[in-house]
């Protein structure tokens, strides 16, 4: 989703979205049932231009709705107004920031959205994800074990979890990252950020659905989300 420099638009990839990766959960949530539709959206941030059709038909159509919901987000108004919100504080980080908020409120609200609890859906994916590990980009293979056996999706649920996913940007990527700045500007402006979130997930969450829909896919999308 959001990527450095957010502004006029804050979906340019660059290298050092491409190398963290942002916001897992929601991308993850919003790929239906079919576990390999979901890893594809996990990782599409990793795949470049036409190097999706090396992957298997699923994994291509999550890749290539991982891009869809970023061009989503990129041009909705609840989105750009909470970057601009961090903009001050956050500078060319702000969408960034956005975006690990954005997947926080996701996790901490997590039973408005879905029938499974958070700690089931994130057992159930890194389940997945790590009996297709072979089929992983090389990145991703570096990291997907600490990402599953620190359980990453059910951290974003707590302040505690999010600033520990920032310090890890921070010591792995960039120093810039502030993680105690983060937590402190979240706090700060949690009501109005939130706000923006709750208005926005919901149209994402049916857009993302329409594009499920419109591929025509051999399962039963989003089979376990509350749609609102």
């Amino acid at each position: 989703m959001p990527r450095p420099g957010s502004g006029c638009n804050c979906f340019l990839i660059s290298i050092f979205s491409k190398e963290v990766g942002l916001n897992y959960l929601a991308h993850i949530f919003l790929s239906g049932d079919h576990p390999e539709v979901k890893l594809g959206n996990f990782f599409g941030d990793f795949v470049k231009g036409n190097q999706f059709e090396a992957f298997s038909p699923h994994i291509r159509q999550g890749i290539l709705l991982h891009r869809r919901i970023d061009e989503f987000t990129d041009h909705h108004p609840e989105f750009r107004q909470a970057v601009g919100i961090l903009r001050p504080h956050f500078a060319r980080y702000s969408g960034i920031m956005a975006d690990m908020y954005f997947d926080h409120f996701l996790a901490s609200s997590f039973a408005d959205y879905s029938t499974l609890s958070l700690s089931r859906f994130s057992c159930n994916f890194y389940f997945h994800a790590l009996v297709r590990y072979p089929v992983l980009p090389d990145r991703i293979k570096r990291f997907i074990f600490h990402f599953t056996g620190s359980n990453r999706l059910k951290k974003y649920a707590s302040l505690d979890g999010l600033q520990s996913s920032l310090q890890i940007m921070r010591d792995r990527k960039s120093a810039a990252i502030q993680p105690g700045l983060a937590i402190e500007m979240l706090q700060l402006h949690r009501e109005e950020l939130e706000s923006h979130f709750t208005r926005f997930f919901p149209e994402l969450m049916v857009y993302a659905q329409s594009e499920l829909d419109s591929q025509h896919y051999s399962y039963q999308s989003h089979r376990n989300i509350i749609l609102h």
